[in-house]
């Protein structure tokens, strides 16, 4: 049966047609951004907002209304002793993994330097990093950067995902730079070749190609 989404949206593009559709739903400025961050894993609103710069309280917290009622998003409270809500994405919304994936190569080749008014967070490079993994390493892998260290799993079956922080018990570490990231998120090096280069370094141990 189609999903229903239950709530009125405040704006619509009112085009029969499945793309506009989608966009009524995710098109709104933050909106995917959040879903980036929430692919991640449970998040507090204030550990979405400083992983967010630049996008207002009234803001954040309109779009995470709008993505309850959508249900892409849900609010639970975390048990005992921790006196605190977490936002997380629905399975509908962790569907939104593979649009991710396709704006981040779409948009790798164009991301050049940073800018001078660019944050920068290491599990942002998550999502684009996923296309130089898979094929490479199956498993947890541990990637530390000079920003900071986020995971991802890669499963031979070609599931993916990722989180902030470190792996509980990753089966392999990479280590590398946010220069060294961007190329192979582009597609200008492979995960081989920056290894080859020194740019990079890798356990030996779950190489699979």
């Amino acid at each position: 049966m189609p999903r229903q989404s239950r709530q009125p949206r405040r704006r619509s593009y009112d085009q029969y047609c499945a793309s506009a559709r989608a966009l009524d739903v995710v098109g709104d400025r933050w909106t995917l951004l959040i879903v980036r961050e929430l692919l991640a894993g449970p998040r507090r609103y204030t550990d979405l907002h400083a992983d967010l710069p630049g996008v207002s309280t009234d803001m954040l917290a309109g779009r995470l209304k709008d993505m309850e009622g959508a249900e892409l998003v849900t609010r639970r409270r975390l048990p005992p002793p921790v006196s605190a809500y977490v936002y997380e994405l629905t399975p509908h919304g962790r569907e939104l993994l593979p649009v991710l994936r396709a704006l981040a190569e779409w948009g790798a080749p164009v991301l050049d330097e940073p800018r001078p008014t660019d944050a920068v967070r290491a599990h942002w490079f998550a999502i684009p990093l996923l296309r130089a993994l898979e094929g490479v390493v199956t498993g947890v892998v541990q990637v530390t950067l000079d920003e900071g260290v986020f995971h991802v799993r890669v499963g031979g079956d070609g599931a993916v995902s990722y989180a902030d922080g470190p792996a509980e018990a990753p089966d392999a570490h990479l280590r590398t730079d946010t220069a060294t990231c961007r190329a192979l998120s582009g597609g200008e090096l492979t995960l081989a070749e920056a290894v080859a280069a020194g740019r990079a370094w890798l356990d030996e141990t779950v190489r699979t190609g």
